[in-house]
């Protein structure tokens, strides 16, 4: 019996590449695997043989997405000593990751089919926001344990800013209103959010 060979870093991400345009106009549930393998450019043999459901794939598709763009909101703030400065920019790179197309494909995906497949929902928020939540609250335990911000609760703290950092801006593109928000209305929200958050857990050395 044949075995089929380990999916490659390229075929994988043609695939994904397929069930994102297919996930987009089609919804979960309107999304099939056939269509999915004919906008990847492979078998649906092949798609099966890598993923065993459409709803393995979604996840897969999910959590890569969330790969390519969580880590980066993080990104260089490990050595910044002014709280301020590395609360803004992670204010101002998680909101781009909030604002990108793919991020409001899968968001959409998600809340229309959460009822229908509960387990989707959880599959979505354990790989996305509660991934964000945990890389935000060790961000804020480690500047803790520097003597550089006052969080007794890291992960209530990460939630906070993180809705703090959606103001005004989410709600809206959550419903598609135009127009989209300038640059001048991002950087209002997230200093007022950065302002506001060290008003509660700065420790008074860099407010």
């Amino acid at each position: 019996m044949a075995v089929e060979a380990p999916l490659s870093a390229e075929k994988r991400a043609q695939i994904l590449r397929g069930a994102a345009i297919v996930f987009a106009e089609e919804g979960y549930e309107g999304a099939s695997m056939a269509r999915i393998a004919h906008e990847a450019s492979v078998s649906k043999g092949t798609l099966y043989n890598h993923f065993e459901s459409k709803a393995h794939l979604f996840a897969a598709f999910v959590e890569n997405e969330i790969a390519k763009h969580l880590s980066p909101v993080f990104e260089a703030s490990e050595e910044e000593t002014n709280p301020a400065l590395a609360l803004y920019n992670i204010g101002r790179r998680f909101i781009a990751m909030m604002l990108a197309p793919t991020a409001n494909t899968i968001y959409r995906v998600v809340v229309s089919e959460a009822e229908r497949f509960p387990d989707l929902a959880r599959k979505f928020y354990d790989a996305g926001p509660q991934q964000a939540i945990r890389f935000m609250a060790r961000w804020l335990k480690r500047q803790t344990e520097r003597g550089l911000l006052r969080v007794e609760d890291p992960e209530f703290a990460a939630e906070q800013f993180f809705h703090l950092c959606q103001t005004r801006i989410w709600f809206r593109c959550k419903l598609n209103l135009p127009p989209d928000p300038s640059e001048e209305l991002i950087n209002h929200v997230v200093r007022g959010a950065v302002e506001m958050f060290l008003n509660t857990y700065g420790s008074g050395m860099h407010r």
